[in-house]
């Protein structure tokens, strides 16, 4: 289901905060609003008005719209140009990654303290079992309650919280709570919470599966879960069938899980006016190259693959990736790969969009580095950790890409500067 997706928060006594929790171990918590949240909690003076997180240049996108901005039709994903054909007095704000993540972990360490089974699922949301946590802190709508006062209280910041028995319905459960509420669905109760909802609130269907659907005479999840499974495979295909009649009965047999592991970190950029400066793209792959080297190294991740993308002014998109010997999460190294690859490339197009990511990841401690014959014991890995611990406490403003890598434009520095 997407973030856009939202259900109807009605008063039905059957599910709400004070419902029957018994059977229902898993929780979603998903922050209201988070990064609007976050820019509201350090600018207090925000409170009450319309805020929208996003790209701000004429091909900025929304990442995150304040409910006061909702009432107005804003929403995420939305172009930032028809945000402000929408409401135009909003206060508009660029994003502030370091920050959000900084509240992310934050906000999950408080879920941690009450079960080890946390699975998160970006930034702002998470699932967790609390089952085992029963005995410390009591059934599964009073740990709700306790984690929402943890965050109020610790973090104000405010989050919504789905009980259920299983994944699928606990993020319903969320979804209709917001915002800053909670929701209980008993497990005797599933199929009255789901089959009302339209086919839409199903994993998986998209505008185009919820026009199909329509056209068949199933508008709500009860009329998906009454319908002939020959007639579903035929509109869906077998897979995409199965799956969905099994939500359609509340069956999602998977469970929490903590380890979650990342396949791939990256970054990209949109240009507000298409670039064919080659100094411009250098510098936009000089921070992304830093974006990325930063989040793998909080993310205790090194790669050995290191891949380009750019898309042209036509929409063509270009990929081009190099797999080295040797993992890492160096932002020097990043960028030299993606340079070298983007130089190979060598476009005669205008540049719409430049993007780098390092794939194939390991933890870091399980990958030693090996030092290349003659290089300094401690160089250009060091440096970066040193900036990243400026940055933790000065703020990463403070560091620009090109002064963490050691380089300025127009000249090349091949000795790198000891921390």
């Amino acid at each position: 289901m997407g973030r856009s997706q939202s259900l109807p928060r009605g008063g039905d006594p059957r599910f709400g905060p004070d419902a029957d929790d018994s059977g229902c171990p898993i929780l979603h918590v998903d922050m209201d609003a988070f990064f609007a949240s976050v820019e509201v909690r350090r600018r207090p003076e925000l409170r009450g008005r319309p805020v929208v997180v996003g790209g701000t240049g004429p091909r900025g996108v929304v990442s995150s719209a304040s409910y006061e901005a909702r009432r107005y039709g804003v929403r995420s994903a939305m172009p930032t140009a028809r945000a402000r054909a929408l409401c135009p007095h909003a206060v508009y704000l660029p994003p502030d990654f370091t920050q959000y993540s900084a509240a992310s972990t934050a906000v999950m360490q408080i879920f941690r303290d009450v079960t080890p089974l946390v699975e998160p699922l970006s930034l702002d949301e998470a699932f967790l079992d609390v089952a085992g946590a029963r005995r410390l802190f009591g059934p599964p709508a009073a740990i709700a309650r306790r984690i929402r006062e943890r965050v109020a209280d610790e973090q104000r910041l405010t989050c919504s919280v789905g009980v259920a028995p299983s994944k699928f319905v606990a993020k319903l459960g969320s979804t209709r709570a917001k915002p800053d509420g909670l929701l209980v669905v008993p497990a005797a109760r599933v199929l009255d919470f789901l089959h009302p909802l339209p086919v839409s609130a199903l994993w998986g269907v998209g505008e185009r599966s919820t026009e199909t659907l329509r056209r068949l005479g199933l508008a709500t999840i009860g009329d998906l879960a009454a319908a002939p499974p020959g007639m579903l495979r035929k509109a869906l295909g077998e897979a995409a069938a199965t799956g969905l009649h099994e939500l359609a009965w509340g069956r999602d047999p998977r469970r929490v899980s903590p380890e979650h592991v990342e396949k791939s970190i990256g970054a990209e950029v949109t240009f507000d006016v298409d670039v064919g400066d080659p100094l411009e793209i250098r510098r936009a792959l000089l921070a992304l190259a830093e974006k990325v080297g930063v989040r793998l190294r909080r993310a205790g991740q090194v790669g050995r693959t290191v891949s380009l993308k750019v898309r042209l002014a036509d929409f063509r998109t270009v990929s081009r990736s190099r797999t080295a010997g040797t993992p890492t999460d160096v932002a020097r190294e990043i960028f030299d790969t993606v340079w070298a690859l983007y130089t190979a490339l060598d476009p005669v197009e205008p540049i719409r969009l430049v993007g780098v990511r390092v794939e194939g990841l390991a933890a870091a401690q399980e990958s030693p580095r090996q030092l290349t014959l003659g290089a300094p014991e401690r160089g250009w890995r060091e440096a970066e950790a040193a900036a990243d611990a400026a940055a933790a406490r000065f703020g990463r403003s403070v560091i620009g890409p090109a002064s963490l890598l050691g380089r300025r434009e127009g000249r090349r520095n091949e000795n790198p500067p000891r921390p």
